[in-house]
């Protein structure tokens, strides 16, 4: 009898020893968002994290541990207690070369930085917004902090409501008499004093070259709302002045247009500028003008779709594209949507809403680097305005437009794997 006892124990034993937890992503998991947090500190705890690529909605697999049990519960994301047998039979499933599935190890948990002024904005920041939420922890770096080669530092770099043209957004017709405007100009012009500067146009293409060196050095960039856009018309217009006297004291360049040069940006070409300082948009990548006009853009009708890719060829759009949802509720931002007959031919399309054809999420190569360039503001803020409050994400855990965001993220801690081709 103890001797069946002992026998029976030691099973027991290996059985708990060997489960695994998988964290499922599909329309069973009840907070979608803190679930890329509990894989984020799961791998910042030096444990590996399996990305369950089109399984489940790109669920996560780690051996299992009470104390990520005890996390998953306390953040109240869903998760199962599976056997080692189970865990072999979703690999087995997922290496079948017939289904559009794969396998990628997440192991080193990236650093991560947010291009942000540290004064408070008259607007909010949904990545900034999506780490607080899923719990994954960031730094605040802005120009002094770049210009002093800090990115180094760190592993991903996200860029977001920030106008790298020296134009401020080209809030000047609607807010140029608005405190928070007149303080953004005084900050900015102070800033780009004190750090060598004459002009804040010249200061922002600095810290734009920078960041091209992070990325062309194998950083992972992530940009959106205004950044894609600007940063792109920032390296395109160097050595020439495109912004009006109401933002640097001096008329611009009346040539602007034939003088860009579109070989030094990441994603964008033949693009033209709006030089009217009272015009919201910068250049015609941005469908801006034409949603309201044209298209007749609506929220009913507003959607965009995300592209299957082959989870064992093209294992990295696969990961950026990771969601329960394939069709995404579209929203506004100050760039809303990058047209299509823009964006350089080697560069990925990931979501489109082709009605109208507009790209939304894009992404590419730069050098040993990557970037990703997602439009729009905030996806569960249709048309979220300067000084509207921040969207609270406990309300929408299951958001298929945040989920993009949370992708990048992740996407620096995946194992290289070796090209098939």
């Amino acid at each position: 009898m103890k001797q069946k006892l002992f026998i029976g124990l030691f099973f027991i034993l290996q059985f708990a020893k060997a489960a695994y937890i998988l964290i499922p992503m599909d329309h069973s998991q009840k907070n979608h968002l803190k679930a890329y947090g509990i894989a984020y500190w799961v791998i910042k705890n030096d444990i590996e994290v399996e990305w369950l690529l089109n399984y489940r909605g790109g669920s996560f697999m780690c051996q299992a541990a009470k104390d990520i049990e005890s996390e998953c519960t306390i953040r109240g994301v869903s998760y199962e207690l599976i056997a080692d047998v189970r865990s072999v039979a979703i690999l087995q499933e997922i290496s079948n070369p017939e289904v559009n599935m794969d396998v990628v190890k997440l192991e080193k948990a990236p650093r991560v930085a947010v291009y942000s002024p540290k004064t408070k904005q008259p607007w909010d920041d949904a990545v900034t917004l999506a780490l607080t939420y899923a719990e994954i922890p960031y730094d605040v770096v802005y120009d002094e902090d770049i210009m002093m080669d800090k990115l180094h530092l760190y592993d991903w770099l996200h860029l977001h409501h920030e106008d790298f043209t020296g134009q401020y957004g080209k809030f000047y017709g609607q807010y140029h008499n608005a405190p928070w405007y007149k303080e953004q100009v005084r900050a900015s012009e102070a800033s780009a004093k004190s750090l060598g500067f004459g002009k804040v146009s010249e200061l922002k293409l600095a810290v734009a070259k920078k960041i091209r060196d992070f990325t062309a050095g194998g950083g992972f960039l992530f940009a959106m709302c205004s950044a894609p856009d600007s940063y792109d018309i920032a390296l395109a217009a160097e050595g020439i002045d495109i912004c009006e006297s109401v933002f640097d004291g001096d008329p611009a360049d009346p040539n602007m247009n034939s003088k860009l040069d579109y070989s030094k940006t990441f994603a964008f070409t033949d693009f033209k500028l709006d030089p009217n300082p009272n015009n919201y948009v910068k250049s015609n990548i941005d469908t801006y003008t034409d949603r309201q006009f044209k298209y007749r853009t609506t929220k009913e009708n507003d959607y965009f779709t995300l592209f299957e890719f082959s989870a064992k060829w093209d294992p990295v759009p696969t990961m950026l594209c990771q969601n329960h949802e394939t069709l995404i509720k579209g929203f506004w931002g100050q760039t809303v949507g990058f047209d299509k007959k823009y964006i350089k031919p080697n560069i990925l399309i990931m979501g489109e809403n082709k009605s109208i054809n507009e790209a939304r999420y894009i992404h590419g190569e730069y050098g040993k680097g990557t970037f990703t360039f997602y439009s729009g503001h905030d996806p569960e803020d249709y048309q979220h305005r300067v000084e509207d409050p921040p969207t609270d994400l406990s309300l929408h855990p299951n958001s298929a437009g945040y989920r993009l965001i949370l992708n990048n993220v992740l996407f620096p801690a995946a194992k290289k794997k070796k090209q098939k081709t």
